[in-house]
């Protein structure tokens, strides 16, 4: 078990169970705080939910449970609740912050069908001051008696029309829209806007056993309703967390720790290999003509020209992304030899001089056919140090297994993985496996062969980074031309301060770099922000936003700050407030902004880097072009 975990203080103690009688009244559990209140009750002998935040009802009589094998649970009576308080403090081996709170109330609210068939089902609810989290437990644990929910009957009824907007894919986000014209099945997270100072998301947590939920409109007003395709179980197994944060403003909801927190403790006995960091990326740089008449393709010069660009510039990483084996949809690609051009073992052992370690890309189809912990072990056996992994072709259940698989087998092989092509989604599961250390959980830019524009940026952020680190291959810095380059197909929207900042605003234990050394050397001023990036933080902040406007995002690292905001298409004044600075302390800021001529289609590339000398009282006005951005990075000006 990971000796890491410092466990502050633990409530292992179960208060006295309460037996109800069949004469039942609503049961009210609470947040620590107080501030956020779930309602159970047993109407019409099937149980229902409510939830409250800051004294007003947000969710209301909302019916919970599981059809089981086709057949509705009916007649279900409290046998018992058996009440418990955690209150533990933890420590991530990497993250964006660095020590972690898990304070709730939990029950375990036991029922059981007055009826012939008299099955049990437990409901664990828990209560955090910024969430609650449902999961069932059909059956008993130890009974091993198989059964398949083919329902999942969580609803989620609000009291009026909200405004929502949701994850879509490798496309650009949905939203805002109404409740009343929600369409089928959307992806979580769910960001629902209740009114000017409560916020809320809906997502899941723990996704190991179980298939994925997505939710669709139910029958009755502004409500929607899980969904999870069939899965199959043995009595005792728990679903997945269905979790609702809570927040006052959207950045609490990026802010929360609520889905590690709903995950077990690491379960790697030492992962001191895990590392998070920086990776430069073959990929979109293929074609890439330099100022010196080098051209970068597939081949092992190319490589040996990025590992030579890491090893000088804090960058951990080289990743080798598909086709290095040969076409990577084809059968015969054996993932554990290389194609011609490409000498593996070679390219492996020049890296490891430089002290840059390599990621390779592997296909589901590769795996399939070659055995995955038979490449995996090759992988290790050439030093690698990572795997990223595309096209996963299961679906439901299946998928999720094979997800889970393939983490722990890597881990097997202290190997990292990243990720892509619609995978499940990040939902806190990196606690028990850091080195599931991101996913292309959004629309990656230039991926899909289509471009995202920068009002995708900043929804994501608020959106899709709730569920977890993001592999969304930020940082392009040749934009004016990308287009021409053999693996981008479109213009790419943005500017070089903007791609900067969301190195920043966007947290991934990978940061993929798409880029060409040379883009990077030619802006080397500005470029020094991103090579000072720490691997991990200490802690977040989100200063300000809107979801569909702009955001602001602070980190630290030890004594240092950074701070990155984003727009969307419109131009803007930010003033961002430094009273996050230590007091009496003078930082020297080192700023990359946009420039007033900067634009994100047709000046993509004006930038400008200045320094000043700040303090907690001072007030930084950040101006942002149409789709630009804003970076700083802030250092104690005595070099502490």
């Amino acid at each position: 078990m990971n000796s890491r975990y410092n466990f502050v203080l633990i409530y292992a103690l179960w208060f006295l169970t309460i037996i109800f009688s069949s004469c039942q009244h609503e049961k009210v559990l609470n947040s620590p705080d107080g501030h956020v209140r779930v309602t159970f009750d047993i109407v019409e002998g099937l149980p229902v939910y409510s939830l409250g935040f800051d004294g007003k009802t947000i969710i209301e009589n909302s019916p919970l449970g599981l059809i089981i094998n086709n057949k509705p649970y009916q007649n279900l009576s409290i046998e018992s609740i058996e009440t418990s308080q955690i209150d533990e403090t933890w420590q991530p081996v990497w993250g964006k912050v660095s020590m972690i709170r898990n304070r709730c109330n939990e029950w375990q609210v036991h029922l059981l069908e007055k009826n012939e068939q008299g099955r049990s089902l437990t409901i664990i609810m828990r209560a955090y001051d910024d969430g609650i989290a449902i999961r069932y437990q059909p059956g008993e644990a130890g009974d091993d008696e198989p059964f398949t929910v083919t329902e999942d009957l969580t609803h989620f009824n609000f009291t009026d029309d909200h405004t929502w907007w949701s994850a879509n894919g490798e496309n650009a986000n949905l939203g805002p829209l109404p409740l009343s014209r929600a369409p089928e099945n959307i992806l979580t997270p769910m960001v629902i806007r209740c009114d000017r100072n409560r916020y809320l998301a809906i997502h899941e947590a723990g996704i190991y056993e179980f298939a994925k939920m997505t939710l669709t409109p139910s029958d009755d007003k502004f409500s929607l309703k899980s969904h999870m395709a069939s899965s199959s179980g043995i009595s005792g197994d728990k679903t997945s967390w269905r979790t609702i944060l809570l927040g006052r403003h959207p950045g609490d909801l990026i802010e929360s720790n609520l889905l590690v927190n709903l995950n077990p403790p690491c379960k790697i006995d030492d992962p001191s290999w895990v590392a998070p960091g920086k990776t430069m990326w073959d990929w979109r740089v293929w074609g890439y003509v330099a100022p010196d008449g080098f051209e970068y393709g597939l081949n092992t010069v190319s490589h040996k020209r990025f590992v030579d660009f890491a090893a000088g510039h804090n960058i951990r990483y080289m990743l080798l992304d598909a086709d290095w084996y040969g076409p990577e949809f084809s059968e015969t690609s054996n993932p554990t030899s290389a194609r011609s051009g490409i000498d593996i073992e070679d390219f492996m052992a020049y890296a490891k001089a430089k002290n840059v370690k390599v990621l390779l890309y592997l296909n589901d189809v590769g795996a399939k056919k070659y055995g995955l912990e038979n490449i995996l072990s090759k992988f290790h056996e050439w030093g690698a140090a990572g795997v990223k992994y595309g096209f996963m072709r299961d679906k439901g259940q299946k998928k999720v297994r094979n997800t889970r698989k393939i983490v722990e087998l890597c881990a097997k092989y202290d190997l990292l993985v990243d990720f892509h092509d619609n995978p499940i989604p990040p939902s806190g599961d990196r606690r028990t496996w850091p080195n599931l250390v991101t996913r292309e959980y959004c629309h990656s830019q230039a991926d899909a062969k289509k471009s995202y524009f920068p009002e995708t940026a900043v929804s994501s952020a608020f959106i899709n980074m709730i569920a977890g680190p993001l592999d969304m291959c930020n940082g392009w810095y040749g934009l004016t031309e990308a287009e021409n380059r053999v693996k981008v197909f479109q213009p790419i929207p943005g500017t070089v301060a903007a791609e900067t900042a969301k190195l920043i605003v966007f947290y991934s234990g990978l940061s993929v770099l798409p880029d060409a050394p040379e883009e990077y050397m030619k802006k080397a001023d500005i470029f020094t922000i991103i090579e000072s990036l720490p691997d991990t933080y200490d802690e977040m902040r989100v200063l300000g936003g809107d979801i569909d406007s702009y955001i602001t995002v602070a980190r630290r690292k030890g004594d240092n700050w950074y701070v990155g905001s984003l727009t969307n298409r419109e131009a803007r004044t930010l003033e961002i407030p430094l009273t996050f600075l230590a007091r009496d302390v003078e930082y020297k800021a080192l700023i990359g902004e946009d420039t007033p001529s900067t634009h994100y289609i047709d000046n993509k590339e004006r930038y400008n880097v200045r320094d000043a000398m700040v303090t907690a009282a001072s007030v930084i006005k950040a101006k942002l072009a149409p789709g630009g951005g804003f970076a700083m990075r802030l250092r104690p000006s005595d070099n502490r």
